[in-house]
């Protein structure tokens, strides 16, 4: 049943009610008839508001919302995100299909642990990030695995590669080397 059955119904049961009531009861009734409706209809819509805000409440970080389409209210439910199930051993062949192409520096040993580091990324290029592990089918940890490790592997990557290099910051390209 829909909001207008609703105070269809609530306008027949006023006519029947205002029936007993005798000839005067009937006129009044019809005169009260349009404002009683449009205040049950704001009644009946702000209770399913607050219905569906205790629902949200409850089923955060999904939503339910109160549309109103015509002069008919609709629920829209946005459901919260499904967390995809973490599968360790996914993730580790992943971790260790990145091959780097020279063995590491003699000082970093790889005994196999893991370190973990907090990144703070521009909105944008998280988008992008998550983006293209989703192309590579890895999850966002294990591309920036295999990103950062490609980048190291790299002629002049790795730590102290920028040591003695000053570059000019502007428009255009930049310069680098020594100035006397």
């Amino acid at each position: 049943m829909n909001l207008t059955q609703y105070v269809d119904q609530l306008r027949q049961e006023l006519a029947v009610a205002a029936e007993a009531g005798g000839e005067e009861a009937r006129a009044l009734a019809e005169r009260l008839t349009a404002p009683l409706e449009s205040a049950a209809r704001l009644t009946l819509l702000n209770a399913l508001s607050a219905a569906a805000e205790e629902i949200t409440s409850d089923l955060a970080p999904g939503s339910v919302d109160v549309r109103l389409r015509g002069l008919d209210p609709e629920f829209v439910v946005t459901p919260p995100p499904t967390a995809e199930p973490f599968d360790a051993e996914a993730e580790y062949a992943a971790l260790m299909a990145v091959k780097p192409s020279t063995p590491p520096a003699p000082e970093a040993p790889d005994d196999g642990a893991t370190a973990r580091i907090n990144l703070r990324l521009p909105a944008h290029v998280k988008t992008r990030v998550e983006e293209a592990a989703s192309r590579d089918g890895l999850s966002v940890n294990a591309w920036l695995v295999r990103a950062v490790s490609a980048a190291l592997d790299q002629p002049g990557g790795g730590p102290g590669a920028t040591a003695g290099r000053r570059e000019a910051r502007g428009f255009g390209g930049g310069f680098t080397g020594w100035v006397r």
